[in-house]
């Protein structure tokens, strides 16, 4: 199976489209349809592999296994951070705007002063 095969199929299974998938990794809209012929750089792929929540071992096809490279899925985020820096954050499967993640801190903020 193709790393092309690998995200089409666990992008389906995580009910995302291609074009999402891409956005999500900041890709151009189509760029996922190139790596039918050509496999992405290293660290697209880590990129992918984290917005579908997998390994890189299992878009590469070494291993069938689809766990994240993430170590341990019980740390703690920290969602000031996540919604205060560039980068994505997500919400069922979709990319949160950056006025959605602005709203969402300043949400938390006036609730955490209201206690």
């Amino acid at each position: 199976m193709t790393v092309y095969e690998r995200i089409k199929e666990i992008s389906k299974a995580r009910g995302m489209s291609l074009q999402s998938v891409a956005k999500a990794a900041g890709l151009s809209q189509n760029m996922i349809y190139q790596y039918k012929t050509v496999n992405p750089k290293t660290e697209t792929l880590r990129t992918l592999a984290d917005v579908l929540g997998v390994s890189v071992d299992y878009l590469l096809g070494n291993t069938d296994e689809m766990h994240s490279n993430k170590k341990d899925e019980n740390v703690p985020i920290d969602l000031d951070k996540v919604l205060s820096e560039e980068g994505m954050a997500m919400f069922d499967g979709q990319p949160l705007s950056d006025e959605y993640k602005k709203a969402l801190l300043a949400m938390l903020k006036t609730m955490k002063g209201n206690d």
